[in-house]
Formats: structure tokens, C-alpha cells, sequence
């Protein structure tokens, strides 16, 4: 029995209104939810093959995604675009509150290396020693909306502090 029928109340009336809040004139905000929040959580991870070798084809680049989906399972992610150059990749996924974004990519990055190498075995003679990947990484989040806008939302909202 839920001991708290008001509370949850509140909870799907926000989610409700919240979600309704058009973003774009005549689009509505889908958001994800579970118990206790709403969320939209987009982001864009740039990878960069180890000194910008030129090994992704296309055979590779469907290998490297068919890895990032059953990598991102395990932690609440969900591939949303793929694409790529022949020296690196381009990914949007949507993400969950509780996921732990830093253990996925290098996750990611560690399996998809072995994975592909193992998979490729000729990719070997173009990488530099065993390394496929760069070390460093872009992650960049996304929304719906500009900065301004949201700032004009809040602004709006409530007594000034």
C-alpha cells in the first residue's frame, strides 16, 4: 500500500506540468521519469582514434556501435545518433541520473579497442603499438533549449531573491 498518495500526487502533477512546457513553439518536452524525478539528459561524446589514425571504415564503425549498445545497457544509456569520419566517431546518447558516464566510456573505450582489434586483426599494423583509441575524450551536453531560455524561464518565475 503507498503511504503517501498525496505526495505522489504532486510528484505526477510536476512531471505533468513540467513536461508540457513547450521548448519549441508547438513542441512539447518528452521527459523520462522513474520515482522520484523527471529528466532529459542528452550528451555528445566525441572519440578520437590514437594519433588520428585513419582505420574507421564502415564495417568498423557498425562493430564500434553494435559495442556501445551492449555496453550502454548496463548503465542506463541509450544510443540516440551515430556517426563518423575515417579518424574518429560521434555519438549521441541519452543518459539516466544514476548513470556513471566516466566507468561507461572507459568502459566503452576499453572492450570496443579489444573487440575491434580481435575482430580486425589488420587494424593492427595501422595503430600506433596497441592503443586504438586517444585517451582523452569530448563530452558535451545538450538540451532542448538555449541557456537564455531557460534563464528568461527562471527569471520568470517566483519573487526575486
Amino acid at each position: 500500500m503507498n503511504c503517501c498518495p498525496l505526495r505522489n500526487d504532486l510528484i505526477y502533477g510536476i512531471i505533468y506540468i513540467i513536461s508540457h512546457i513547450p521548448y519549441k513553439e508547438g513542441v512539447l518536452m518528452e521527459l523520462d521519469n522513474n520515482n522520484h524525478s523527471v529528466f532529459l539528459m542528452y550528451y555528445h561524446l566525441v572519440l578520437v582514434v590514437k594519433y588520428r589514425r585513419r582505420v574507421i571504415d564502415h564495417p568498423i564503425s557498425e562493430e564500434l556501435k553494435a559495442i556501445f549498445v551492449k555496453i550502454a545497457s548496463n548503465y542506463n544509456i541509450t544510443l540516440q545518433e551515430w556517426n563518423r569520419d575515417i579518424d574518429h566517431i560521434h555519438i549521441l546518447f541519452k543518459a539516466h541520473p544514476n548513470s556513471q558516464l566516466s566507468k561507461f566510456i572507459n568502459a566503452y573505450k576499453s572492450a570496443s579497442s579489444r573487440l575491434v582489434k580481435k575482430e580486425f586483426p589488420a587494424i593492427r599494423e595501422k595503430l600506433w603499438k596497441e592503443y586504438f583509441w586517444a585517451r582523452s575524450f569530448c563530452l558535451l551536453t545538450t538540451g532542448g533549449v538555449s541557456v537564455e531560455v531557460i534563464k528568461a524561464y527562471i527569471e520568470s518565475q517566483g519573487e526575486k531573491s
